[in-house]
């Protein structure tokens, strides 16, 4: 592949990680105000370990998706090393190993606090 192909394979992962978000902000957004709103105090525990299930499987999905993502990054950095002749764009995508590698542990990282902090406002 030459640079052109691999700055347009970047900005495509870049993008599936952006997208992977959706789904659990959104879930995010409904524990919060629920939570907010005090309703899991009168809501059955059935219905409370189906917020925490789903806000699970949901984080779960959008971390193998976004880790995925940043995986085949890294194997796209790789490459556009290789590379001989960079322009400007392709030598910083090419020396962003280190913020790829950070990314993953954000991802899990945070993606491990957050559960947390929803198994704690959904199940007190």
């Amino acid at each position: 592949m030459n640079e052109k192909d691999l700055i347009k394979l970047w900005n495509e992962k870049r993008s599936q990680i952006i997208t992977a978000q959706i789904a659990p902000t959104l879930m995010l957004i409904g524990v919060f105000v629920l939570a907010g709103f005090d309703k899991f105090a009168t809501a059955s525990d059935g219905a409370k370990y189906l917020a925490v299930g789903v806000a699970a499987v949901t984080g779960i999905l959008a971390i193998i998706s976004q880790y995925a993502a940043v995986r085949e990054g890294e194997a796209l950095v790789e490459d556009l090393s290789k590379i001989a002749s960079k322009s400007a764009l392709g030598k910083k995508i090419a020396e962003s190993r280190g913020l790829l590698s950070l990314s993953a542990i954000a991802i899990v990282g945070s993606g491990v606090a957050i559960f947390a902090l929803v198994v704690w406002a959904v199940l007190g």
